[in-house]
């Protein structure tokens, strides 16, 4: 349907956009989009995604923020990288180890990597995700990145128009990698800051969820071929314990699902109190020809520029169906040298010593220490959010400044953010079923931190006034619903009271909002005991 109203076909209202399922994947163009007579309806297609997805990106690569060159520009929150171990990554990407140049390193290779680097791949998962037996290299397969391997895994598991379920919300980079090339759907379990059921946090997933989502696509007629699982979670930083991974793999077993886990965040779990556990380290799988695991550079090693993303499946027919897509994902073979040195746990390198006493470490200290800052900000504004200890963002409840709690006022939100040159992602980009939560990456130096904080509170406060504002004009007529309640899990103040008529005069809301204006000020920072000394 898409495609043939893109194309002016199926006799529908050219302006119309398509009509969209509750629970599996759509779009909708954006209002001034113009078909191109230039482009296919497929490249339409993935010129309207570039449009409405990149906004944002494009908004910051045009205007960075440079402490010296550029200190107005745009601060980025909204891109998941991590900035805080430059120092540790160029000094030893750039070690004599890391420099050779032979010949089969400059002509075509093994589609699915060289053999060398699968090696260090296949020993390096062993040893990080605690498998019980070594992993085989004959198992491994390596691409230039993790988007290429859902793109990939897509294409070889499901015909165009079949669905792959995923819980939302989740990281919104896979609809683009799944649908562009291979023309395949996502099918929604929709999580919800409530806890109902079987939940015990917020956004809890469980097979209850799976299980509905499931039925809801078949009885739509819609075929479902396998499971995403992010473990650790983006957005929501959630890490899976092995009994929830347990189910969730014995639930796709029942369904004949493919399930793909992609654990690319493993080794950033910055919380001792937490615990990672990989689909690799489990003793024993459900279903194994059915079970692929990716991971990838980018996040852990803080190198989100070097494309590099590895498949983990004893599947050889998935296997080497996508190695024949590696031709048009492959990594060069100096990279793939500097990566195979990168990950080496051989007595010769100095790697196994550096990445366990050096880069891990000091990475795992940095991120806590920027978590805490960024969440500490937090708590000062009266801002609910969930508390987590893996990945480098934070899930931000900001449904108090919406004041009809639709996803137009997210979008407001989110561009009046954007206007105060601080990018964040809202909620709707990762598909999230309630309006108003929002993504804030903190693995960033600490004055961008600041500075990009301090943008987030003067937004804040302006719409906190004009909420105040308009409900003084129009008492009573707010009608934001589905609050979450108060728990352990959403931190800080999480139960969003309903306004009455008297809110406008209620003392405590009027010492709250003293408060509030005491916390926002500069005051208590410049006036110190030791200024006062």
């Amino acid at each position: 349907q898409a495609l043939s109203e893109i194309s002016g076909g199926g006799g529908g209202d050219p302006r119309r956009c398509p009509e969209r399922r509750a629970d599996t994947h759509g779009f909708c163009r954006p209002r001034d989009f113009q078909r191109s007579p230039y482009l296919s309806a497929r490249g339409n297609i993935a010129s309207i995604f570039q449009g409405s997805t990149e906004e944002g990106y494009n908004a910051y690569h045009s205007d960075k923020y440079d402490e010296d060159k550029n200190p107005n520009g745009i601060i980025n929150f909204g891109t998941s990288e991590n900035k805080l171990c430059f120092d540790l990554m160029s000094k030893r990407l750039t070690q004599t180890d890391m420099n050779l140049m032979e010949p089969p390193l400059l002509q075509y290779p093994d589609w699915k990597g060289h053999m060398f680097l699968r090696e260090e791949v296949a020993r390096f998962l062993t040893y990080y995700c605690k498998a019980p037996a070594p992993l085989k290299a004959e198992n491994v397969i390596v691409l230039n990145g993790c988007g290429s391997l859902f793109s990939a895994l897509a294409t070889v598991l499901c015909d165009p128009g079949e669905a792959v379920l995923i819980a939302t919300p989740f990281y919104g980079g896979i609809t683009q990698s799944v649908f562009l090339y291979g023309n395949v759907k996502l099918v929604y379990a929709y999580l919800d800051s409530k806890i109902t059921g079987t939940s015990t946090r917020p956004f809890q997933l469980t097979v209850e969820k799976l299980e509905k989502a499931l039925q809801d696509a078949q009885a739509e007629g819609v075929t479902v071929r396998a499971l995403i699982l992010l473990n650790p979670q983006n957005p929501l930083g959630d890490i899976y314990s092995l009994s929830e991974l347990r189910d969730y793999l014995e639930f796709a077993k029942r369904h004949e699902l493919h399930v793909i886990v992609d654990e690319i965040y493993m080794l950033s779990v910055f919380d001792e109190s937490a615990t990672f556990h990989s689909v690799l380290g489990m003793d024993r799988l459900p279903d194994p020809q059915r079970t692929h695991v990716m991971w990838g550079i980018s996040k852990d090693f803080a190198v989100s520029g070097i494309r590099f993303g590895t498949l983990y499946t004893e599947n050889q027919d998935v296997a080497n169906a996508v190695a024949s897509l590696c031709y048009f994902h492959g990594v060069c073979g100096p990279v793939q040298h500097k990566v195979a040195q990168l990950l080496r746990d051989r007595g010769e390198s100095v790697a196994p010593h550096w990445i366990n006493q050096v880069y891990l470490r000091a990475n795992r200290a940095r991120l806590k220490a920027a978590h805490t800052y960024v969440t500490d900000e937090l708590k000062t504004l009266g801002v609910p959010f969930l508390n987590r200890n893996a990945g480098f963002f934070v899930w931000i409840d900001f449904r108090k400044y919406l004041r009809t709690g639709t996803f137009e006022e997210e979008m407001l939100l989110w561009r009046r953010f954007l206007d105060n040159k601080v990018l964040l992602s809202c909620g709707k980009a990762f598909e999230c079923s309630e309006p108003g939560w929002f993504r804030i990456i903190f693995a960033d130096k600490t004055h961008r931190l600041q500075l990009g904080m301090q943008r987030i509170r003067k937004v804040l406060e302006e719409r906190e006034q004009e909420i105040l504002a308009e409900e003084k004009e129009q008492p009573c007529q707010s009608d934001q619903v589905g609050k979450a309640d108060s728990t352990d899990e959403v931190v800080f103040v999480s139960r969003h009271q309903e306004p009455n008529c008297a809110s406008s005069s209620n003392l405590g809301d009027l010492i709250g909002l003293l408060q509030q204006q005491m916390r926002s000020s500069d005051w208590l920072q410049k006036n110190t005991a030791e200024q006062f000394a």
